[in-house]
């Protein structure tokens, strides 16, 4: 018996270092996403965040954070699992993040939808079909929702909100984070528009690198609707112009000193 539960708590052991460390959470997604390393991926040392996807896998995480933050910023990749450039570009963004942190308490989850990206072929939704970025508790959820589902994308199943608001562990996972977390900014990366759209009460950035503003439109059930109109929490939506490619490294680069520049000019000393 004794020999049995040594064994047992040994092979526990064992499988949670495993399963902790920033090689095995790179494993298996970083082949799959364009202009990253497994060196670079490596070097984020993602964590289990606590928080699993509807088909057990982790969501993961990591925090930079100096000794005395003004700010705290989420940052969100992969919201979509079809959109592969967003989490690269959240994951050479965290790399300056560690570089030159400041006093900002960065919290980066590169890949909210493991899932749609591990699929053999990735796509938007996740394992249940929902489309995360529809999922949100806006107000009049049930009505609007299915009006804008029904109407506006002819039903299309790509575009499916869920059943009901917060209906997937993914989406209720970031919604929890946000009352966690209480970032006085959200960066939101998604592909492939080539655009900046923004949602918030503060004013927003007029360029980032090559993306110039322009405000799309407000979606129910969408997390620039529900954080930064509902919940008062600048949402900065960045559309890369390709899901496949991310931009050159000097622009990555650019666009990571107009967002800290912006924030510095605009959100620094906003209460939260």
């Amino acid at each position: 018996m004794y020999w049995f539960s040594f064994r047992f708590f040994l092979f526990a052991f064992i499988f949670i270092a495993i399963h902790a460390s920033p090689a095995w959470a790179c494993t298996d997604f970083y082949s799959k996403l364009p202009n990253v390393s497994k060196a670079l991926c490596e070097d984020a040392q993602l964590r289990p965040s606590g928080a699993r996807s509807v088909q057990g896998r982790p969501i993961l995480v990591r925090d930079i954070t100096p000794a005395a933050p003004d700010l705290r910023v989420l940052v969100v990749g992969t919201m979509h699992g079809d959109e592969l450039s967003a989490a690269s570009l959240a994951l050479h963004w965290l790399q300056l993040a560690e570089q030159n942190s400041e006093r900002t308490h960065w919290r980066f989850i590169p890949v909210l939808n493991p899932d749609g990206l591990l699929r053999p072929k990735p796509w938007r939704m996740n394992a249940h079909g929902v489309d995360l970025n529809r999922n949100f508790p806006t107000p009049n959820w049930q009505r609007e929702t299915k009006i804008y589902w029904e109407k506006r994308t002819g039903k299309d199943p790509r575009r499916w909100p869920g059943r009901k608001p917060l209906s997937e562990p993914e989406s209720k996972y970031l919604f929890d984070e946000m009352s966690r977390f209480q970032p006085h900014v959200i960066v939101s990366i998604h592909a492939p528009y080539g655009v900046l759209d923004f949602d918030g009460p503060v004013m927003p950035p007029t360029q980032l690198g090559r993306l110039y503003l322009d405000q799309v439109g407000v979606f129910p059930g969408s997390l620039g609707n529900y954080g930064g109109v509902h919940r008062g929490m600048p949402v900065v939506t960045v559309e890369l112009p390709s899901a496949l490619r991310t931009p050159t490294e000097a622009e990555m680069l650019k666009m990571w000193r107009d967002l800290v520049e912006w924030m510095a000019r605009t959100v620094k000393d906003r209460p939260r």
